[in-house]
C-alpha cells in the first residue's frame, strides 16, 4: 500500500492539534503584550532573494520548484527569520526603529536530521529589527522565557553563547592566521583540546570556560585578561541578571552549531523533559536591497517541541444529551467549558469522548 505521506511529514491528531495550536497562541500573546505585532509572509517566495537573505547555508534547505507562472524559480521557506527580515527592510523600511515583529507559521526542510526526523515545523517567534544592544537581548530572551512558561513549559533553562568570539580574539589580542580560523573556531566548538592546542593553544583556556552561567562567567573573566571582552561580559550578566533565579543558566563561549550567522550573542532555550533545545535565538543583521546591513535581535521557537515536554493538557468535554436546553449549553460554554450536543438518541458520552456529563442540572464527570 502507498505511504499516505511523505518521509517527515505527518498529521498532527486531536488532542495533539489543538494543543498544539493553544502553545502558539500563548506564545504570541505573550509577544503582543511587549509590543510585538504579528507578520504573515507568504509559504514561499523567489528563490534567489530567500537564499540572499537566509546567509547561513542559504537554500541548501529550502524545497525549490519552477513557478508556472512565472517561470521563476521558488523556494518554500525552510526558515521564517529571513522573511521577518525581508518584511522589515522593505514593506517596512520607512517605520521607525526599532520595529517588533512577531510570526507563526510552517517551515519545511529539504532533508531531516537522524535525530530530528520530521520535515515540518511549526516555528514561533519574535524579531527586534534596528538594535542589538544588551538592552534589546534582554528583552527578547525575557519574552522567549515568559512565553515557553505561558505555553505550560517547566523546567526553563538558557545556554549562552559568543558567536563572534573567535573572530574578535583573532583580530586583536590573539591574532589568528586568516587560513585557519575556521578550523579554529571547528574544533573550539567540538572542545577537541588536541587540536586547538596545534592550532593555537592560547585559546586553550576557552573549552574550560563552558558549564554553569557563573562558573563560566569568572573562567571567562579570568582568560580576558586584555578586557577585550569586557562589554560582552558585562552583558551576559545584565542579561542574566534580569531572568532571576528561576531559570537555569549555562555558558559555552564557543559554541557555534547553529549559530553560524549571529553576531554578538546567541542562545538556545531547553525545558525539563525535552530531548533537545526548543528554541534559539541571538543577534544578526538584516541585508537592505542597497546591500547595507541592519542591526537585529530575536528568537524562534518549535510548537512541536514544547508540547513534547508540556502535554496536551487536561481535556474537559461536557456532553450534553439530545433535548438539553440551548441556553445550558451557552451557559456552560461561558464558564469555560467545551460542550459536545448529542444529535440523537444513540449517541453517548464515551462516543464524543466527554469527560462529563449534563445530567440533573450540574456537570457530572464519567469516572465518579
Amino acid at each position: 500500500m502507498t505511504p499516505l505521506l511523505p518521509q517527515g511529514f505527518r498529521d498532527t491528531l486531536p488532542p495533539h492539534a489543538d494543543a498544539a495550536s493553544a502553545v502558539e497562541a500563548r506564545v504570541l500573546d505573550v509577544a503582543r503584550s511587549h509590543g510585538y505585532e504579528r507578520a504573515d509572509p507568504p509559504l514561499a517566495e523567489y528563490a534567489d532573494g530567500l537564499g540572499a537573505r537566509l546567509k547561513a547555508g542559504g537554500l541548501t534547505d529550502a524545497v525549490r520548484f519552477v513557478d508556472p507562472v512565472s517561470q521563476r524559480s521558488l523556494a518554500i521557506r525552510p526558515d521564517l527569520t529571513a522573511q521577518i527580515a525581508r518584511i522589515a527592510a522593505t514593506r517596512m523600511g520607512h517605520h521607525p526603529r526599532p520595529v517588533r515583529l512577531c510570526y507563526a507559521g510552517s517551515v519545511i526542510k529539504l532533508r531531516a536530521s537522524e535525530l530530528n526526523p520530521a520535515r515540518e515545523w511549526r516555528q514561533i517567534g519574535c524579531e527586534l529589527i534596528g538594535l542589538d544592544s544588551v538592552a534589546a537581548a534582554r528583552e527578547i530572551v525575557g519574552v522567549a522565557v515568559e512565553g515557553l512558561g505561558a505555553a505550560g513549559a517547566q523546567g526553563l533553562s538558557v545556554d549562552f553563547t559568543l558567536p563572534d568570539l573567535v573572530d574578535t580574539l583573532a583580530a586583536g589580542a590573539l591574532p589568528v592566521a586568516a587560513e585557519r580560523i575556521d578550523a579554529l573556531r571547528d574544533r573550539l566548538d567540538a572542545k577537541d583540546a588536541g587540536a586547538v592546542a596545534e592550532i593555537a593553544p592560547e585559546y586553550l583556556p576557552l573549552i574550560e570556560a563552558a558549564g554553569p552561567f557563573a562558573t563560566a562567567l569568572e573562567r571567562l573573566r579570568s582568560f580576558d585578561t586584555g578586557d577585550v571582552l569586557a562589554s560582552r561580559i558585562a552583558g551576559l550578566e545584565a542579561i542574566a541578571a534580569s531572568l532571576g533565579n528561576d531559570v537555569a543558566m549555562t555558558l559555552d563561549p564557543t559554541e557555534r552549531h547553529g549559530f553560524e550567522y549571529q553576531t554578538w550573542l546567541g542562545f538556545s532555550l531547553f525545558v525539563a523533559g525535552a530531548v533537545r533545545e526548543v528554541g534559539r535565538g541571538g543577534t544578526y543583521t538584516v541585508m537592505h536591497e542597497d546591500g547595507s546591513e541592519e542591526r537585529a535581535t530575536g528568537f524562534s521557537i518549535f510548537a512541536d517541541a514544547i508540547l513534547a515536554q508540556a502535554g496536551t493538557g487536561e481535556r474537559r468535554r461536557l456532553f450534553l444529551p439530545i433535548g438539553t436546553d440551548a441556553a445550558v449549553g451557552a451557559a456552560m460554554r461561558a464558564d469555560g467549558w467545551v460542550t459536545v450536543a448529542g444529535l440523537d438518541d444513540e449517541d453517548t458520552p464515551q462516543a464524543q469522548l466527554a469527560t462529563h456529563l449534563w445530567i440533573d442540572g450540574a456537570a457530572q464527570a464519567l469516572n465518579d
